[in-house]
């Protein structure tokens, strides 16, 4: 089944513009109202990869803390398949535990220099995106992955892969979004994304944006109030603590929401001003967490903080 890019890009309108504050999408489950406020709340599962749970306890685990929605990692989805398991089922899992699919992180090549890695790539995204269509899912991830240890900043060329991956996935009802990395090379700022999504010349272009990469980068967070909020529909969220220096940090020194020196409020009052109205997805990798050995304490207590944060 394919789609018209006019139905996709009329539905991320829809999504950021309506006056109700419900995220929905004409791919995905639609989100039900637990939340007061302009947000929404998903947990990504990155941030229980550390407890070694299976798919559908993960999805549970969301459920039970409170959140909107469930934000699995592609690799999750097809190891789930590869062992038996019924996409329909997960979909109905998802659906039944009132969740909808914020989206899905996935590491495909495809902004690379190498012609055949990006072809490999490709042929990758394409599996990807009918798995996460599968599973209710409507945005994946675009990353610098085969890219992350050169400087890429030809934009012209990098706006043009990024619209072969666009139309294809606009084709599949998927949108690939541009994701900051802000410890590599290629892509790890605010600049270098809005430069591609321009030189792309699709106004379906989309970002996917997360406050340590933006941090680690160097971007201005008062930068994303130069965004639509049409581009973006999900937007991970921790915090970072003030040691390691910017320069020396690393996955795993993200903490929860407000246990850092993040400027949190001051971003969620940029998102509200510019009307975004998507998810806030809590993803961290912190050892410590999964030392506890309660990944629904951990969940838990990022629902809890993240909307702490955002005055919810």
């Amino acid at each position: 089944m394919s789609f018209t890019r006019r139905q996709i890009l009329s539905t991320a309108c829809t999504a950021a513009f309506a006056g109700t504050a419900v995220f929905t999408s004409a791919f995905a489950a639609p989100v039900p109202e637990k939340s007061p406020g302009p947000f929404r709340f998903s947990l990504n599962f990155g941030t229980l990869r550390g407890f070694k749970m299976p798919l559908e306890q993960e999805i549970d685990i969301a459920a039970k803390a409170g959140y909107d929605a469930v934000e699995p990692w592609v690799a999750e989805i097809a190891e789930y398949k590869a062992k038996g398991g019924n996409l329909n089922d997960l979909r109905k899992r998802i659906i039944d535990k009132g969740l909808a699919v914020a989206g899905s992180c996935a590491f495909f090549q495809w902004v690379c220099s190498d012609e055949t890695a990006r072809t490999k790539g490709i042929e990758q995204m394409k599996r990807e995106m009918e798995l996460i269509r599968a599973v209710g899912g409507n945005r994946i991830a675009a990353t610098a992955s085969g890219a992350t240890n050169e400087r890429l900043d030809d934009f012209a060329v990098l706006g043009e892969r990024y619209r072969t991956i666009l139309d294809i996935g606009l084709q599949l009802g998927v949108v690939p979004q541009l994701e900051v990395w802000g410890a590599v090379k290629t892509m790890n700022c605010i600049g270098d994304v809005t430069a591609i999504a321009v030189h792309s010349g699709r106004a379906e272009a989309e970002f996917l944006f997360d406050v340590y990469h933006l941090y680690r980068g160097g971007s201005s967070f008062e930068a994303l109030s130069l965004l639509n909020a049409k581009t973006m529909t999900n937007f991970h969220i921790n915090d970072y603590p003030a040691a390691p220096p910017r320069e020396e940090a690393a996955d795993k020194d993200r903490v929860y929401p407000g246990d850092g020196v993040a400027p949190l409020k001051r971003i969620f009052q940029i998102l509200r001003d510019i009307g975004y109205r998507g998810f806030l997805s809590f993803e961290v990798f912190n050892p410590s967490y999964w030392a506890t050995n309660d990944p629904l304490l951990v969940a838990a207590t990022g629902l809890k903080k993240m909307k702490a944060a955002a005055e919810i």
